[in-house]
């Protein structure tokens, strides 16, 4: 076996797996091993009048062994928790050989390896609820050491697994040695569930759309591109599912939702990752004054659902996800905030007054462009409880439907939290020919140089000039909501395995 680039740590390794082998031991058996019960249940529902959790069996990774003679104490984590396990030597191995204690446990076993117990649930002296072990069976080597984090008296924490490219890196050792990790990641699965039990409790139906495109179209940004070789056509992955979902409502669905992965060719922070989740639900007959109270009731519902409460702390401040949450226009909360109208501004003068409140420009921004960039330097951080912001300038919005009552504007509206958009929302544009001039004016925009206007997609015209009924359509955010229902700062954190540049050697 070759070890010339191998630490002490993992050599010894190595040679215990050997010498597992050597006693005649499978050191990665195939067959099933059938667990009865997890530590968490045990922990919380032992009784020492009822006698209950006798004759189970347990298995997991070990995680600490104290020897002490011809008894141990083992530490085995499943995937609930820990639990301490106690052996004895003679019970163990009950005839002559005692292999399986002095040489199995004692000398090969370390930590990280999976192992399986079976016995009867008591409490030791010292009040532990533990684990009496009558047999034991080996499941499969660590050939790598786990990081050993130890928590002092004092409550000083040792050898943490910290660095965070590290953690990221290596998420399967992050979620053995770092606590809450996992439970971050069962949170994000509880609020994907309850989010979609409601949008199914409504009747609404959940589909599936392509992530190969031909054109990258429901969104301004920039695209990851790739080959179909036998069509020998470049195709794009998806930047949204906008266009595919009202298409479906063309067809004749009443209401169609999809949590989509998304890629969007752009920078990572700690708000954006490359790849990410998103959540597009379209609804026949309904305006964006509707799909506000709707998404009132569909936060409040998740956050009472996940956390048993609708108030809950991010970033140290105590957000409130019951509504009615505050309504406020683009132009108005602009003038909020700088002082200043600007909803009468050309793009020339509005050019120079960003450029006097110290927002960057350049000569590829439009109208559009300039008013989202004033809008982002100096309103956005001001937005900590959940904040609707409405009738977006008609050069913001190119898929949306003209405000009934201002042609200038449109009704839309995003929703912030904590100063970052969470959700965006239309009532939809389902007049063709006015969706075909929308579309020209952005290859007026990629005339300018913006590489993330779209493209003209001729198929969704066709698919609106069959006719579209009115519908709200709203896209929001999962991997920023789950940061926020988990009081984590970045995006990564709530990401199980985050875009990183490749490891230059292993």
């Amino acid at each position: 076996m070759e070890h010339s680039n191998l630490t002490e740590l993992e050599i010894q390794r190595r040679k215990n797996l050997q010498s597992i082998i050597d006693m005649g031991i499978e050191p990665f058996p195939a067959e099933e091993f059938v667990v009865t019960n997890h530590a968490h249940q045990i922990l919380e529902e032992y009784s020492e009048e009822k006698n209950n959790f006798q004759n189970i069996t347990i298995a997991g990774r070990l995680m600490q062994k104290r020897i002490m003679g011809k008894a141990s104490f083992a530490e085995i984590q499943d995937s609930t928790g820990r639990i301490q396990v106690y052996i004895n030597r003679d019970e163990l191995c009950p005839g002559e050989d005692k292999s399986l204690y002095n040489d199995l446990f004692k000398k090969h076993m370390d930590i990280g390896d999976f192992v399986g117990f079976h016995g009867n649930v008591f409490k030791t002296q010292t009040g532990h609820t533990s684990l009496h072990s009558h047999s034991m069976t080996f499941l499969s080597k660590s050939l790598r050491p786990f990081p050993v984090v130890k928590t002092d008296a004092e409550g000083h924490v040792h050898d943490a697994f910290s660095d965070v490219e590290l953690r990221h890196r290596q998420r399967y050792v992050d979620l053995v040695v770092n606590k809450g990790v996992k439970e971050t990641f069962v949170t994000r699965a509880k609020i994907f569930q309850a989010m979609r039990q409601f949008f199914l409790d409504k009747g609404y139906i959940e589909v599936d759309t392509p992530v190969l495109q031909s054109i990258p179209g429901g969104a301004a940004a920039r695209p990851f591109v790739t080959h179909h070789n036998a069509l020998d056509i470049p195709l794009y992955l998806r930047i949204a599912n906008e266009l595919f979902l009202k298409r479906l409502i063309v067809g004749g669905f009443e209401g169609v939702f999809e949590f989509s992965r998304n890629f969007r060719n752009e920078g990572i922070d700690r708000t954006h990752n490359p790849e990410f989740t998103a959540m597009e639900i379209y609804i026949a007959y309904k305006d964006y004054h509707w799909m506000m109270n709707f998404t009132e009731s569909m936060l409040s519902f998740i956050v009472q659902t996940v956390h048993a409460k609708t108030e809950v702390e991010y970033d140290g401040k105590m957000i409130q996800y019951a509504g009615p949450y505050e309504r406020i226009t683009m132009y108005d909360v602009i003038k909020k905030y700088t002082g200043t109208d600007i909803s009468k501004m050309n793009e020339d003068e509005l050019k120079a007054f960003c450029q006097a409140q110290g927002v960057q420009v350049d000569n590829t921004m439009g109208r559009g462009k300039l008013i989202d960039e004033l809008f982002s330097e100096k309103c956005e951080k001001h937005l900590i409880q959940p904040t609707f912001i409405i009738d977006y300038p008609i050069e913001m919005s190119p898929l949306c439907k003209k405000h009934r009552l201002d042609s200038q504007l449109t009704e839309r509206f995003e929703l912030f939290i904590n100063g970052k958009e969470i959700a965006n929302a239309y009532s939809e544009l389902n007049d063709p020919i006015d969706q075909l001039e929308r579309f020209q004016e952005q290859v007026k925009l990629a005339e300018k140089g913006d590489d993330e206007a779209m493209i003209i997609d001729m198929d969704f015209v066709r698919s609106l000039e069959y006719g579209m009924p009115p519908t709200s359509g709203m896209g929001i955010g999962m991997d920023r909501l789950c940061m926020f229902l988990t009081n984590k700062s970045t995006i990564q954190e709530v990401l199980l395995f985050p875009q990183m540049r490749p490891e230059k050697h292993m």
